[in-house]
């Protein structure tokens, strides 16, 4: 018998009313606007003509009607050599052939060059998480997973910077991402990024993301290395809201490569929502089209997982198993993913831990794009997944399952060291460039700081007016690094250098491309992703294994 309903609460509810995962935001599904993770009712059917090797009909839809997305992808992206005997193929057994172990990465990725986004979407369909993450792990195109940080202050603090770029480069960061909070501040936070970095180990590239015109110039004074903040859109009608097209993306895309920096295209699922442009379309289904334009255009990977979107996926069903395949879309399509969990979405522990997992595990060319390596009171991309505080929990999660996150534990006076080195070589840096003093008392709480609140305020004037010098007076990386030898710090110098050289050289522009401390190059040419199950691929072993078992934390028996 039921018992009428009065206004007396159950405890147990109001318990889990306040639980912090009842402060994220969820919706119903909403097709017409987007509101639908990976299957909406709107989404086409798999479909594809060929005549005289060009495509004249793509997912349902003929050439006379293509928009501009159609038309890249059917121009640059789809194999017509392969497609119409992919596209006969059942989608079931596509996506058993990602799973099995038997059925190697190469063989996968000649199928997946003749498919369609609407024949992706229903392959993806056809998984559930761990068959994703199954998958992902094969997929993934370098064999050595890595990470990705974001280093950046409300202040816009380089002294600051400067230092956390140094911790982050000892935790194992082989990407290190700046942005700004004054615009004007941009050269000095390419600069300090570089010295942080090159501080703790050669090879760490950096980023500052900005407008991009000010980006490209700061790679091309040797300043900054990677960039990955070009956007691109699922719907036509955002694209031209950004008044850009693929065409100029792929212009974009090559001024930066011919000038030596490493770039790959962003996109997520969400994106088109957020700016009223879905067109009705599933979230899944437009960015397996940005995936598609990224692979044509032929940068060299994505940075997607949602990204800046992410709670516009994550309120919706499925829509965390849609940031998981749109990983995976990207490395069937042998591009380099820096797989999102960049920034925060959900007030539980509980569930970001859980999203971040579905890329750590099987394990990502970037897990994250990026960890925050500071506070994220601190991170001005609006705080990312995981924040400093959080640093511990992954570093033990590593041990716990034997799984390389691409970060070490290390000690507290290693990072103590590492900190008031990076900021004294600022306070060198700045002296000879007449820039506005450093002093002793910035250094001593950079060295020992947690967050921008422990700096003393800088004269934000007349910083603005020496960052402008950089690009003015077109300050180089090279400039730096005979600065640095003058002073004293000469492994600094010698290592940013090196960084100078690969530029030339253009190694690191191939797929998946990192930098080791050894200033060798890893990417998906010489470091292939060999997965074909147990015993093959990637295994954590060896001194590896050793650097992430030894937790400060764990106790030894020898001490007693």
């Amino acid at each position: 018998m039921n018992r009428t309903v009065t206004a007396k609460r159950s405890k147990r509810f109001k318990v889990l009313e306040d639980r912090p995962v009842n402060k994220d935001g969820f919706v119903q599904e909403w097709p017409e606007q987007g509101f639908v993770a990976m299957s909406s009712p709107h989404d086409p059917a798999p479909s594809i003509k060929i005549e005289d090797g060009k495509i004249i009909e793509l997912d349902g839809r003929r050439r006379e009607d293509f928009d501009m997305l159609d038309q890249f992808i059917a121009d640059y992206t789809i194999d017509v050599a392969t497609a119409e005997a992919v596209m006969k193929m059942d989608s079931v057994d596509i996506a058993r052939k990602l799973v099995d172990i038997h059925v190697s990465r190469s063989e996968m990725l000649r199928i997946v060059k003749g498919m369609t986004p609407a024949k992706v979407v229903d392959v993806l369909n056809q998984l559930n998480v761990v068959e994703m993450m199954m998958a992902l792990q094969k997929m993934r195109a370098r064999k050595t997973p890595a990470n990705q940080c974001h280093v950046t202050n409300v202040r816009d603090n380089p002294v600051l910077m400067a230092a956390d770029a140094a911790e982050a480069g000892i935790l194992g960061f082989d990407e290190q991402e700046t942005t700004v909070g004054i615009v004007r501040y941009a050269p000095f936070n390419a600069l300090a990024l570089l010295v942080g970095s090159q501080t703790a180990r050669g090879g760490i590239l950096t980023q500052d993301a900005l407008e991009e015109a000010t980006e490209l110039r700061l790679a091309m004074l040797g300043l900054t290395t990677y960039a990955e903040t070009i956007s691109i859109y699922g719907t036509e009608s955002v694209f031209k809201d950004g008044d850009d097209t693929p065409w100029s993306k792929s212009f974009l895309a090559s001024a930066y490569a011919s000038r030596g920096a490493k770039m790959r295209f962003t996109s997520g699922t969400g994106s088109e929502v957020q700016m009223a442009g879905a067109e009705g379309k599933s979230m899944l289904y437009l960015e397996v089209r940005c995936v598609m334009m990224a692979k044509g255009a032929g940068v060299q990977g994505l940075q997607n997982g949602s990204i800046s979107c992410i709670g516009i996926p994550a309120s919706v069903p499925s829509g965390l198993r849609a940031v998981l395949a749109e990983n995976l879309a990207t490395t069937m399509f042998d591009l380099e993913v820096a797989s999102g969990n960049d920034q925060t979405f959900s007030h539980s522990e509980i569930r970001r831990s859980a999203k971040m997992l579905c890329q750590m595990l099987p394990g990502t060319d970037f897990i994250f794009s990026g960890f925050s390596a500071v506070p994220n009171s601190d991170d001005m991309f609006a705080g990312s997944n995981m924040d400093s505080s959080d640093m511990d929990d992954y570093l033990i999660i590593q041990r716990d399952m034997m799984v390389d996150g691409g970060l070490k534990p290390v000690e507290e006076s290693e990072v103590i060291n590492v900190r008031y080195k990076a900021a004294k070589a600022m306070q060198a840096i700045f002296e000879e460039l007449g820039f506005p003093q450093i002093t002793e008392e910035e250094i001593e709480a950079a060295t020992y700081a947690n967050s921008s609140e422990d700096m003393p305020k800088r004269n934000v004037v007349e910083d603005l007016k020496a960052a402008e010098r950089i690009l003015k007076e077109g300050i180089t990386g090279f400039n730096i690094a005979v600065i640095l030898a003058r002073r004293g710090y000469r492994e600094t110098a010698e290592r940013i250098f090196d960084m100078l050289k690969q530029k030339v050289a253009g190694d690191y522009l191939h797929t998946s491309a990192i930098i080791n401390a050894k200033n060798v190059v890893l990417s998906a040419v010489n470091d292939e992703n060999d997965y074909k199950g147990p015993g093959t691929g990637y295994r954590l072993g060896g001194k590896r294994w050793e650097e992430i078992k030894n937790i400060r934390q764990a106790i030894s028996p020898s001490d007693y």
